[in-house]
């Protein structure tokens, strides 16, 4: 992991960007206290799908459609 001061992240940019491309962890300090880390971007592909947890059935058509009237004014 890198740390720098704001000033510092500043003027090495395009270098803590190579090291995020490595997978090196930057935090960046405003008077020696830490404010932000930064973290390599990992591309997790698709989004996930709904209903992946195995102790539910899976989704139904059903689940998307509207809820009736009185349930909606229940709300209200």
């Amino acid at each position: 992991m890198t740390t720098v001061n704001v000033h510092e992240a500043k003027a090495r940019l395009s270098e803590l960007l190579n090291l995020l491309e490595q997978g090196e962890t930057v935090v960046i300090c405003r008077r020696n206290k830490p404010i932000a880390e930064l973290r390599p971007y990992r591309d997790r592909g698709r989004s996930r799908p709904i209903g992946l947890c195995p102790e539910f059935p899976p989704l139904t058509e059903a689940f998307f459609e509207p809820l009736p009237d009185e349930w909606l004014e229940a709300f209200h």
